[in-house]
Formats: structure tokens, sequence, C-alpha cells
């Protein structure tokens, strides 16, 4: 009989109503402001440290997770009579992280030979950041504990994953600038004239796939986007920020224009508001 284990990290934005209803675990990443390192999730939640990043003269910055901690993971569930981990990482181009567990995973069988053939270990890269990736977890569990054999539910993430799309808008491009995802010479003069940039997660990649001048054209916009890329009739996935109502008025176009509602709605953590600011919207998807 199978008994899987999911592991994510802390970057992949999952809830913690659907971490604890789902046994799903999620690694938190650190957060280092200055001289002080905090843990995402654990030190802070999301509101938290949108008044911590807000308030901080300096961009934090995050921390990989370790192969110590994957090893030690790996050993656990092989202890405790898991027959599979499906572990799902932040992108492998932003982080090192999934290369920590390809390692780990390595490790762990050269020293349990006997594991072989009983224990797999699935460490998939993610691809993307924030639902982008924590929504096929999410996914994935549900159906292991729907009684899905491994095969399925790693067919069903796989190719979400290769698929992924996700569009969003930050509202202010103080933090692309500091961080450097935008040039901080074009993320001033952005400022300047109201210019909010469209961009688009696909395959390890960000890039700006649009710039819209003026908050009212962003909903319009990505709605648009969504529609056009979107694997018809498939599940979506709300993206924002501190702001709610920025999330509501997105759910309410992509709804009117695809005919149906969103999947679930993701409040970003660190790993995108650090480079994004804390008010964003955007939307999930497998693409076409």
């Amino acid at each position: 009989m199978q008994k899987i284990r999911f592991i994510t990290d802390s970057a992949s934005d999952i809830s913690e109503q659907d971490e604890r209803a789902l046994g799903i675990h999620v690694i938190p990443f650190p957060v280092t402001f200055g001289e002080k390192t905090l843990l995402s999730r654990v030190d802070f939640d999301n509101d938290h440290f949108y008044e911590m990043l807000e308030a901080a003269p300096e961009i934090p910055t995050t921390s990989q997770i370790t192969v110590y901690q994957y090893g030690e993971l790996f050993e656990a569930a092989f202890n405790d009579g898991y027959t599979d981990v499906i572990n799902t990482t932040i992108n492998s181009e932003g982080s090192g992280t999934y290369n920590s567990a390809c390692l780990a995973a390595q490790m762990f069988f050269e020293g349990h030979p006997d594991a072989e053939g009983s224990f797999r270990i699935h460490n998939l890269d993610g691809q993307s950041y924030s639902c982008g990736y924590g929504y096929p977890v999410v996914e994935g569990a549900r159906m292991a504990r729907d009684g899905k054999a491994v095969e399925e539910i790693l067919a069903f993430m796989n190719d979400w994953l290769e698929n992924s799309v996700v569009y969003f808008v930050p509202y202010t491009l103080k933090y692309a600038g500091k961080s450097g995802r935008i040039p901080s010479a074009a993320a001033f003069v952005g400022e300047l004239v109201g210019l909010k940039p469209i961009m688009r997660i696909h395959d390890h990649t960000i890039v700006t796939d649009d710039k819209v001048r003026g908050e009212k054209k962003i909903i319009p916009t990505v709605t648009a986007k969504v529609k056009a890329d979107i694997r018809p009739g498939s599940p979506y996935v709300i993206v924002c920020g501190l702001n709610p109502a920025d999330g509501d008025a997105l759910e309410r176009a992509l709804t009117d224009a695809l005919g149906y509602p969103p999947a679930g709605r993701t409040q970003i953590g660190a790993a995108i508001a650090i480079n994004a600011g804390p008010r964003v919207v955007g939307a999930a998807f497998a693409g076409k």
C-alpha cells in the first residue's frame, strides 16, 4: 500500500489550513533583515512581514534550504513507513534549494541501499514561485487523500509545473528596482509616469510581458492575458498581497471572462514580496 509524504517550502505560499488538513510538511525559508534572521511562517505571518518589509532600510534576503534539512526529512519519512516522498521546491533558477534536495536524496540512498525499491523520493522543480507550484502540491495531496496512485499524482503535478503560467502586477516598482528585478533607473522613471509592469512567470523565467499606465488598467489587462493563455476550462488561482480588494476585483473579472470561479486564492509571502512589494495582484494557471 502506498503511503505518500508531501514536502514543499514556504515560498509555495500554501495556506496553513491546507498544510494542516492535508499533512503537507512546509519547510520555512530563513529571511535575513540586516543581522537578524527569522523563519517565514514561524516568526512572522504575511501581514507582519509586509509591515517589516516596508519599514526595512534595505531589502531582506533569503537563504536556500540545506542538504542537511532534506536529509533529516527523508530519513524521518523512511523511518515512519512512507513509500514515497513528493518534494516540490521553489524555482531551481532562483534558488539552490532544488539542488540541495537532489543531493540529499542521493546521499540518503547511498546510506540506505536497503531502501531501494521500497522507498522513493520524487524531487520536483517547481519552476515558478508562490501558487505557481503551491497549487499542484495541494491538489496532489488531495489526490493522495482520495486514494489516487502516486503515478497519477506525479503525472498531474508534472503537467501543471511544466505548463504553469503566473501573471502578476506589482503596484509599486520600488522593490523590483531595489532587488534588481527591474533596473533601478527604469523603476524610477516608471514610478514617475505611473507605469505598472505585467510580469509573467513561466519555465523558470520572470519577464516583463507588458506595461500599463495607471492602476485602472491592471485588472482588465491581466484578465485578457489569462483568458488568452489558459488551458480551456482548467482551474486558476488568484494571487494577491496586502490588499484583498485587489484579489476580489480580479476574481470578479476572471469569473465573468471565463465563466467559472477560481479554484482558490493565495496570499503572497516573503519570496514574492521581497522582489515585488507587498501589494500585488495576479493569477496562476496551466497554459495551453
